[in-house]
């Protein structure tokens, strides 16, 4: 079916809009999980903060090595077959937890994550072009915004989920040495879980497959490569994908080690501090939409949150994490915890990083014209950023830095996207 063809049927785009936000939850919380799957597996493998970062960069990498070849698997299929492949290979992941819980080997997890992230690879290649395909290109924008908060809310729910399911039976065990008789038990504590998110996300797939979603226009066979090296001399491009890997690096420090750093801190519920995060993300999207462009510009926006995390990233590093000041004054009198200063200052952390995605894709792709598809697989793949990000954290982690001081390395992460804001954005390509 045609492009044309699809913008025919407008009045039964209600059916695949629902589809590509289930779709959408399914990557946020296939994402988001890792944020409590980290701190659990560092308490279960008793892992030092390097190899409990490797969980991340397993689930992150794949972006790097199956993205071009994601690309060109849908162009061969389509799109909705790319899709319910992209959930198979989820499925596949979720169904590998199990002899990696029944094993307790590292290196199966490490696995798993990697085809996990291959699968959410393929199914997030394959369902993006849907949010501005399926309904008229005027409203795209709120579309992008819809989706966008029901990926972040999804990080609100999966640590709540994962805590409730597997984690909660376990926190009067935070602290201490644990026996054999409990590794078993909080490794096989994920077996049931993980096999019923496969069956679910397996029967999906296969509903997917089914659905009445349009096919759309497929792209040429051949791709021409030197598009990539005309859209790379676009400076401002260029620079774009450099400001969304280390976006990607530091949303997911600040999302995905603020259960392990709890942890650390002897937080009994640090399963479900990945949510603290998610929120101020849901807030900081929400913020954006109702203040961009009326009242600040993109690069305007895109400047405070940049210096923002540097601010909270100081507080962090150099704060007291036995200061209880901003739980006292904020969450305690709405019958909130009482948490340590420096973990709610990461929880900040997410309405920072908020408004830098949507803020940098604009700008990055300002004036490619005919390269603007070949520009937008380019940021795509900056999402390897989360990758490395968890992995320096983790190497710094090991130091005398120790775990509060690891997160310095998110500051010329933020001083890089504040020169993007300032200046990167403007730089044209050379004549």
């Amino acid at each position: 079916m045609t492009t044309n063809a699809i913008e025919q049927s407008k009045p039964s785009s209600v059916v695949p809009m629902t589809i590509v936000a289930v779709l959408f939850f399914i990557l946020g919380f296939a994402t988001w999980i890792n944020g409590s799957l980290m701190p659990y597996l560092k308490q279960v493998l008793d892992l030092t903060p390097f190899q409990a970062s490797l969980i991340l960069f397993s689930f992150y990498i794949a972006v790097t090595f199956t993205a071009i070849p994601s690309a060109w698997l849908i162009r061969k299929v389509g799109y909705k077959k790319g899709m319910a492949l992209g959930m198979t290979g989820m499925m596949i992941a979720g169904l590998l937890f199990i002899p990696a819980a029944k094993t307790q080997i590292f290196a199966l997890f490490l696995f798993a994550q990697l085809v996990m992230g291959a699968g959410q690879t393929l199914l997030q290649t394959a369902v993006n072009p849907y949010v501005v395909r399926i309904g008229p290109e005027e409203s795209a924008a709120v579309r992008v915004s819809i989706m966008g908060i029901l990926n972040k809310g999804a990080g609100v729910v999966a640590p709540l989920v994962f805590s409730a399911l597997i984690a909660s039976s376990f926190q009067d065990t935070v602290g201490t040495e644990l026996s054999a008789e409990q590794i078993d038990a909080m490794a096989n504590s994920l077996v049931t879980p993980y096999l019923g998110m496969a069956i679910f996300i397996g029967v999906l797939a296969l509903a997917v497959f089914k659905s009445p979603l349009p096919e759309l226009e497929k792209e040429p066979e051949h791709a021409d490569e030197s598009l990539i090296k005309q859209a790379l001399a676009h400076k401002h491009l260029a620079l774009g994908v450099v400001a969304i890997f280390v976006y990607v690096a530091v949303e997911v420090i600040a999302a995905d080690t603020i259960g392990t750093y709890a942890l650390s801190l002897g937080i009994e519920n640090y399963a479900v501090m990945t949510s603290y995060t998610m929120v101020c993300m849901v807030l900081g999207y929400i913020l954006g939409i109702l203040t961009i462009p009326r009242y600040i510009s993109q690069p305007q926006a895109l400047s405070i949150s940049a210096v923002l995390g540097i601010l909270l990233t100081l507080a962090v590093v150099f704060g007291d994490s036995q200061s209880y000041v901003i739980a006292e004054t904020i969450l305690v009198p709405f019958g909130g915890a009482m948490l340590p200063d420096t973990l709610l200052c990461i929880a900040f952390l997410g309405l920072a990083n908020a408004i830098v995605w949507p803020a940098v894709w604009p700008l990055a792709l300002s004036g490619l014209g005919k390269l603007t598809s070949t520009g937008s697989a380019l940021l795509v793949m900056g999402i390897a950023g989360g990758a490395f990000g968890p992995l320096f954290w983790g190497l710094l982690s090991n130091t005398s830095l120790g775990q509060q001081g690891g997160y310095i390395v998110m500051l010329p992460c933020y001083a890089f996207i504040l020169f993007y804001a300032l200046k990167g954005h403007k730089i044209a390509p050379k004549r």
